[in-house]
């Protein structure tokens, strides 16, 4: 006579139950990043419609042209991208997103070889993940909501860190683009580009 195991599915039930609540908790982290994105978009239309970022570009242009020396100076990826930086200084984080999305399909308008990192791809990718802050918003609203008496006092190597953060990951990104090997591919592209 076999006897089974009477079956209980209490890990079930709560596994299903985490899965539920995780998924509401996307959808909502997702409609609040579209209202983000929505403002942001917005505020950068405004912006350009009058002339803040051709203003910031123009202001900006002698350090541009030495880290990204490959995009034309008046092109719109130059205030994506100034834009996108901007916002990361100031903590706003989900402002920055759609910024630096707008930045790379412009940077990706230029490129030979779309759906390929270029150069100012990769650069902007380091100063982007390398996060410049000069006010850490969110880490101070969380450091607030849990009780710190003084939420404040991350500034000063919030800001260390991040500036150690890009100019090694800008730093990185030249050395890396002046490799040979590398050269010699961007050369062999450009000459397959150029017989095209």
């Amino acid at each position: 006579m076999i006897i089974f195991e009477p079956i209980h599915f209490t890990k079930l039930r709560a596994v299903t139950q985490a899965a539920i609540d995780f998924a509401a908790t996307a959808v909502e982290i997702a409609l609040a990043l579209v209202g983000v994105m929505a403002l942001w978009l917005g505020l950068m239309k405004i912006a350009e419609e009058a002339g803040l970022v051709q203003l910031l570009s123009k202001v900006l242009a002698p350090i541009t042209k030495k880290v990204f020396p490959d995009i034309p100076p008046d092109h719109p990826a130059i205030g994506s991208i100034i834009m996108n930086i901007a916002a990361n200084m100031l903590g706003l984080n989900n402002a920055a997103t759609p910024l630096g999305l707008k930045a790379m399909e412009e940077l990706n308008s230029l490129n030979p070889k779309p759906g390929t990192a270029t150069n100012a791809m990769v650069t902007f990718l380091a100063i982007n993940t390398g996060g410049l802050i000069l006010i850490p918003a969110t880490a101070i609203a969380v450091r607030a909501a849990s009780g710190s008496a003084n939420p404040g006092i991350i500034i000063g190597t919030s800001m260390f860190g991040a500036l150690c953060a890009t100019v090694a990951g800008v730093t990185a990104s030249k050395l890396l683009q002046k490799l040979p090997w590398y050269r010699i591919e961007s050369e062999k592209e450009d000459a397959n580009n150029s017989e095209r």
